[in-house]
């Protein structure tokens, strides 16, 4: 290799590292500035830009865990996350497995109903008169059952469970195996990867879940916290129960920004878990694609 070419080699790596370099500020800043502001005192929002607040402060913090219904939000939005996606994924898994196999009768008729509903989505009256038929309105369960199944991620699945050898599980039933015991030995097994991806889809869009809470829900206690975070920030709700006027009240901008934090941490937290099994199925679909 020539110098040139040794030098235009070292220009090029240096330049992607500057251009990832920038990107990832440029990513970070937004999360930087909202957990600043959220420990920011009243000093520090009159600022225009806040990186490194001078009088850092919990109160913001405080002030949303003990004046609004933030710890409710949470623990209903907790609930949403495991029992939901509980539920999400073993109607998933099961429709799935059953639209992966040739010899059940109408197979093809109900996936051209799940491609459709891709096609053609329930418009919210629709979807609120169905709701209100059930009597699921004002219920945990409005929030749960009318998007129990994901038609992409059911669809996503079922490529899945298709690319499995069928040799195994011919010799399964060779072996005089059932349907059940075929899906929980051989066919899980084979598809953590993408069976984690999946669950991940479905625990953020339960976390993330407000409009749903908007149309069905109308008692404060069963109000997801992403509801909660919806009603402080865009409309300035935040409760002022037992507040008198003693009382310390941190700036509103801090009490937006903490709430968004809190509604933020426990995504980011349960992330990094399912990071490698997040990578290897996003890898193994590409390949199987």
């Amino acid at each position: 290799m020539t110098p040139w070419m040794e030098r235009s080699s070292f220009i090029g790596r240096w330049s992607l590292r500057m251009g990832m370099a920038l990107l990832a500020v440029v990513m970070l800043f937004p999360f930087v500035y909202v957990l600043a502001v959220s420990l920011s005192s009243p000093q520090d929002v009159s600022n225009s830009l806040i990186i490194f607040p001078s009088h850092a402060s919990l109160a913001a913090f405080n002030w949303v865990l003990t004046q609004t219904n933030a710890v409710q939000g949470l623990e209903v939005s907790a609930f949403l996350v495991i029992v939901g996606t509980a539920i999400n994924m073993l109607m998933t898994i099961t429709m799935a497995y059953g639209l992966s196999r040739s010899d059940v009768p109408g197979s093809k008729i109900i996936l051209w109903l799940v491609l459709l509903t891709l096609l053609i989505a329930p418009t919210i009256i629709t979807k609120y008169l169905v709701v209100r038929q059930l009597h699921l309105i004002d219920t945990i369960w409005s929030l749960i059952l009318p998007g129990a199944i994901a038609p992409f991620n059911l669809i996503v699945l079922r490529q899945f469970f298709l690319g499995i050898p069928r040799e195994l599980i011919e010799s399964a039933e060779l072996d005089g195996a059932g349907e059940f015991r075929i899906l929980w030995h051989i066919v899980l097994p084979l598809s953590k990867a993408s069976l984690a991806v999946i669950a991940l889809f479905y625990a953020v869009a339960q976390w993330n879940n407000f409009f749903d809470a908007v149309l069905f829900i109308n008692s404060p206690q069963l109000e997801p916290i992403a509801l909660v975070l919806r009603e402080i920030v865009l409309q300035g709700n935040v409760s002022q129960n037992n507040l008198t006027a003693s009382e310390f009240m941190p700036p509103s901008l801090a009490v937006q920004m903490a709430v968004v934090v809190i509604a933020t941490i426990p995504i980011l937290v349960v992330y990094p878990f399912l990071q490698k099994y997040f990578t290897k199925g996003v890898l193994t679909g590409s390949i199987k694609g």
